[in-house]
């Protein structure tokens, strides 16, 4: 391998070599798990066809091949095929000594800040959760009282009166189930992290919501086979899509709606943490459903405690998913349009230790 092959191979981020009529000639290993596809597989095909670029770039594109000048573009959203866009920088230039022919390198912004991201949501959560915990025995033991009155009254009213009365029940209770999803979030244990078949938690989640609460939804299954095995819990794992599950599938007209299960796997991701230091997420799940979409003004922070996008929602569900995930040194992120919304999952594979032990 010559010293620019080894470069090229060693780059972190995307990278294309483009010919004179647009089309793919060259990407390194960072490309192929963007696209989720090999070399073979993208070669002689357009770029505008594998990238999916949220700006018409293509005239600038033309004129910087024209003048053999770079063209640089930030902060756009850049996917390809299903996956959820990421908002990226795009660095293009003439490659000297090939006439017409250009590189193209893709420079994911989102992936730098996502530790951090994910600290802020970590301790918003056990900030809010925190609090509640303190409140909630202080809490329930009146509740308890204050339903026991209501009940030994409405034995002596009227049935005209007995509404009052089975309200302040019903209201009582709601808030003491409230109370008690605020303490499971807070005792939830740590993970019993084991190789996990990602495919298996999916078909038991799948099967579970077909007969209860998705009765009405359409499932479509999207997976890759040769998809490694996860590091985590499975009990956990299998929580968090139930949850997203139920999300989507109670966000769908009462006529039902389609929810896809797609997995792929994406060996250039990574979770960079504050230090610098990183780890490699390649195990990817995308819960993808064509309902209404989140409303706009939780979007932002639909994994914060309390925040609900339903009527009478208590806003636990995607906290506790998000404090899964965390704990599983996992990442959780989500992308809404009404009659598109992808919550996709990045988890780790089993650890190369982990691997060795088993085989010696």
């Amino acid at each position: 391998m010559t010293g620019s092959d080894t470069i090229w191979a060693s780059l972190p981020v995307p990278a294309f070599i483009i010919d004179a009529e647009d089309r793919v000639t060259e990407v390194n290993s960072a490309a192929e798990g963007f696209l989720n596809a090999s070399l073979k597989s993208v070669a002689g095909t357009p770029i505008w066809d594998l990238l999916a670029i949220a700006v018409p770039i293509e005239e600038a594109f033309a004129r910087a091949r024209a003048n053999g000048t770079p063209l640089f573009v930030n902060d756009i959203d850049v996917g390809s095929g299903n996956r959820a866009p990421l908002q990226c920088a795009l660095q293009i230039a003439p490659l000297a000594g090939h006439p017409g022919a250009m590189i193209m390198i893709v420079s994911p912004r989102e992936l730098a800040g996502r530790m951090t991201q994910s600290q802020s949501v970590k301790s918003a959560a056990q900030s809010a959760i925190g609090m509640a915990q303190m409140l909630a025995h202080e809490i329930k033991n009146p509740l308890a009282g204050i339903t026991g009155a209501a009940q030994l009254l409405s034995m002596n009213l009227a049935p005209e009166d007995l509404e009052l009365t089975d309200l302040i029940v019903a209201e009582s209770r709601r808030i003491v189930k409230l109370l008690e999803q605020v303490e499971q979030f807070g005792n939830l244990s740590a993970p019993d992290f084991r190789p996990v078949n990602i495919h298996d938690v999916l078909d038991r989640a799948r099967r579970s919501a077909q007969l209860g609460f998705g009765a009405h939804m359409a499932f479509v299954e999207d997976y890759d086979p040769s998809l490694p095995l996860a590091w985590g819990d499975p009990d956990q794992l299998l929580q968090v899509v139930m949850n997203l599950l139920k999300n989507a599938s109670e966000a769908a007209d009462k006529k039902g709606g389609t929810i896809r299960l797609h997995t792929y796997f994406e060996h250039s991701f990574r979770l960079r943490r504050s230090d610098g230091s990183g780890h490699s997420l390649p195990l990817q799940i995308e819960i993808i459903d064509d309902g209404p979409g989140l409303p706009e003004h939780i979007r932002d922070d639909v994994f914060d405690p309390f925040v609900s996008g339903r009527e009478n929602g208590t806003g636990l569900g995607l906290a506790l998913v998000s404090k899964i995930v965390s704990d599983h040194d996992g990442w959780i992120s989500v992308t809404s349009v009404p009659g598109h919304t992808v919550f996709r999952l990045s988890l780790p594979r089993v650890p190369r230790d982990h691997k060795d032990k088993e085989t010696t």
